[in-house]
């Protein structure tokens, strides 16, 4: 029996990140402890998130998040590890991220 191949992880460039995404992104408390996390982590695998939502939902979040160019991800096996694209979000739009998770977290 052939296993089932994963579609490929489609991640946006730099220069065509939008605005309105990633805030739609971040809008979600999943999402937000999600990028939180890696704001403090910087990568981890994907079943290792402080959250508790069922793998599918979990699954949602992570493909929202890098399909508006929140993070990037990567296989190694039959692991999936996650990255903040820190960088790339500073360079589009200085501060956004930081000022949401600290709007989020209170002053």
């Amino acid at each position: 029996m052939a296993h089932a191949r994963r579609p490929a992880l489609v991640h946006p460039e730099a220069a065509d990140l939008n605005l309105y995404a990633v805030l739609h992104a971040l809008a979600d408390p999943t999402r937000l402890t999600i990028v939180r996390t890696l704001r403090e982590d910087l990568e981890r695998a994907c079943g290792t998130f402080p959250v508790s939502v069922a793998p599918s939902t979990l699954t949602h979040h992570f493909r929202v998040l890098r399909e508006a160019g929140v993070i990037h991800q990567r296989e190694d096996g039959n692991r999936r590890w996650t990255t903040l694209r820190y960088d790339d979000l500073q360079s589009r739009f200085p501060g956004v991220v930081d000022t949401v998770l600290q709007a989020e977290t209170g002053p």
